[in-house]
């Protein structure tokens, strides 16, 4: 009958049993529903029409270097997801991750254990009622045990842990991608950065040519008396002043390599990109670009993982105010000799709990559990304000990138018509100082004003490069299906 009453109360216990986390509420961020950079580029009826952003992880990103059309930075980048410590860390992260959400499952199943041994004991004569001056003999008993013992999850301790380690996987996860998009949008930057040293270096060369050959002609002008010692040495002024320019370019080109070996995870010495001129395309941003692509941003999506995760902790701090209920069971063989042991009848069990209680309440804690409560509580707080941050974060990085794109776009339009413009300025000035009209000032000034519109129009093209990049990883990746999406259209 005893025994009867024991099951009933066991039973009400388990049916008792729930999960103590709270209800997740996604965190309400005001942010606007469309980017309003891109909204400019649209007609004013078809501006702000978007969705507000939620993370959405599962969108797809793509391989969107590939739109660039450039196999060398095709390599690097393959390389780099090979080679690269960072991402080799990255990884090993998630590795870990994914193993303390393995302990945390373990808290659900039972735990099995066997052993072997033996205990040599000697009772003292007084507790057999005996003389105190009585030999007693010592006894040893060997034994052959298993053990089994579960937790019954009746407050969701342990169901709340493992969805607190499984968001915490999700993060790390997301922080890997978040790492590779960085670290691949780095290496297409710094490879932009190289082509724009190398066009720089082809402008100055081309600058030097110019100028050393016009100084052979002063020289030999000067030979006939046909011009004075002071427009040989404006030349050689500008010859000189050139040649230094070329190798500070060069210097910088040798730097940028350095950088982008160590970025891709390869020593220095053992990369060489070889010298050439910009030959990629830069893929045109389709207008209306929708919020919703910010869904898919990895440091959005790892700040959503730590809110849950934070979330499902509450959960764990909220059971260990209740009773922890823990069923264990001992079963195998004992006996006083070792050739005994696995005798049928040397079999032994216990079914109960052998160490420690069957039901542990926590009366007294000294306000442990509610200093803790209170702690994780503040830490959700956290995660939600660090949440709110990241998302108007992300908006803020894709506004600063269309805005430097749309004015690197009408710079690079006013650039082209400049360098056209002292193209032809360069030319006039030369005929005219051939017909002795004007001096070599006029041709120095001409020329060094057409070297200064290439170059600053060679920067422009490279930042639009490096800018869309630096739009793509704020995004959290291209703006279309499968790859970049959109028309790779050249500029």
């Amino acid at each position: 009958m005893a025994d009867g009453r024991m099951l009933a109360a066991a039973c009400s216990l388990l049916l008792a049993g729930c999960n103590l986390t709270p209800k997740f509420q996604q965190p309400q961020v005001e942010v606007p529903g469309a980017f309003r950079q891109a909204a400019l580029a649209l007609p004013p009826e078809e501006r702000g029409s978007w969705k507000r952003a939620e993370p959405a992880e599962a969108q797809p990103r793509g391989d969107w270097w590939k739109t660039f059309r450039d196999p060398v930075l095709d390599q690097l980048i393959a390389d780099a997801s090979a080679a690269s410590p960072a991402l080799a860390a990255a990884a090993s992260r998630v590795t870990q991750a994914r193993a303390l959400l393995g302990i945390s499952r373990a808290d659900r199943s039972p735990e099995l254990s066997a052993g072997v041994g033996f205990f040599n004991s000697r009772f003292s004569p007084s507790s057999q009622g005996l003389p105190q001056d009585t030999n007693m003999p010592s006894r040893t008993v060997w034994r052959a045990q298993g053990a089994l013992s579960y937790e019954f999850d009746l407050f969701g301790r342990v169901s709340s842990n493992i969805a607190a380690a499984r968001k915490d996987l999700a993060g790390q996860e997301a922080s890997f991608r978040s790492v590779t998009l960085a670290l691949h949008a780095d290496i297409a930057r710094t490879y932009f950065q190289v082509r724009e040293a190398d066009r720089d270096v082809v402008l100055l060369m081309e600058g030097q040519r110019l100028r050393r050959a016009a100084l052979r002609l002063l020289l030999i002008r000067r030979e006939a008396g046909a011009i004075s010692e002071l427009d040989v040495t404006r030349a050689q002024g500008e010859l000189a002043a050139t040649t230094a320019e070329l190798e500070a370019a060069r210097g910088v080109r040798d730097r940028l390599e350095t950088a982008l070996a160590v970025l891709v995870g390869r020593p220095p010495a053992a990369l060489a990109v070889a010298p050439q001129a910009p030959a990629y395309r830069i893929p045109v941003i389709p207008p209306g670009l929708p919020s919703s692509l910010l869904e898919r941003r990895p440091d959005v999506v790892a700040a959503q993982a730590a809110l849950e995760a934070a979330n499902a902790r509450i959960g764990v701090a909220k059971a260990a105010f209740f009773p922890q209920v823990r069923l264990t069971a001992i079963g195998g063989f004992e006996a006083d000799e070792l050739g005994d042991v696995l005798k049928w009848n040397s079999r032994t069990w216990i079914l109960g709990p052998f160490f420690g209680p069957l039901v542990s309440v926590p009366i007294l804690d000294g306000g442990r559990n509610r200093a803790n409560l209170k702690r994780v509580r503040a830490q959700y707080e956290e995660a939600v304000a660090n949440y709110r941050q990241q998302v108007l974060v992300a908006f803020g990085d894709v506004e600063d990138s269309l805005a430097g794109l749309r004015a690197l776009d009408g710079q690079a339009r006013a650039l082209f018509e400049a360098v056209d413009a002292v193209r032809r300025a360069t030319r006039i000035a030369q005929a005219r100082y051939d017909a002795g009209a004007v001096g070599y000032l006029d041709v120095i000034d001409a020329q060094r004003t057409q070297l200064d519109a290439e170059r600053q129009a060679n920067r422009v093209l490279g930042a639009q490069a490096q800018g869309t990049v630096a739009l793509i990883r704020a995004l959290g990746g291209g703006w279309g299906d499968g790859d970049t999406g959109g028309p790779a259209a050249e500029r």
